[in-house]
């Protein structure tokens, strides 16, 4: 069960947006940017408020690949994988940052949810390869030893 605050700030998008079935996308939208995560209980909440079938609901929101259902760390990092950054190996710097986050294919989130790790079938920066994002700021020409400092640099506050 999630705290009444959590309510509190969807009946405050909700307000934002209208009571409306067309609605629902952009009040989980801006749920997940709130959370960084869409918190299955309001997504629940939501489709009751706008009169929409939790069923419906839910379909909406896995289909579209952007919501997600599990909360992530403050530092969400999406490493791309598209033919460009792959071929100027990709693969090393996401084996990299598994190692320096004690992460894993299975494991995407640190115990102290700080970090986040995903990864991208394209980021768009393909003349940047290798390329990865935090919190959507393009860090372009990544190599395994960037990744040691703009970590260092994060667990700092520093970026």
């Amino acid at each position: 069960m999630l705290e009444q605050s959590y309510y509190d700030k969807a009946d405050e998008i909700i307000a934002l947006h209208g009571i409306a079935k067309k609605s629902l996308i952009p009040v989980i939208q801006d749920i997940q940017a709130e959370y960084r995560y869409l918190p299955p209980e309001l997504l629940s909440y939501v489709a009751e408020k706008l009169g929409i079938g939790e069923a419906k609901a839910y379909s909406v929101a896995t289909f579209y690949e952007n919501f997600s259902f599990e909360a992530k760390g403050k530092y969400i990092i999406k490493v791309c994988d598209g033919t460009a950054c792959h071929v100027r190996k990709s693969t090393a710097i996401l084996n990299k940052l598994r190692e320096e986050l004690g992460l894993s294919a299975e494991k995407h989130t640190t115990d102290d949810m700080m970090f986040t790790l995903e990864t991208v079938s394209c980021l768009g920066a393909c003349g940047l390869a290798p390329a990865l994002t935090v919190n959507d700021k393009v860090h372009p020409a990544m190599t395994p030893e960037k990744v040691t400092e703009l970590i260092a640099a994060l667990k700092k506050g520093e970026e």
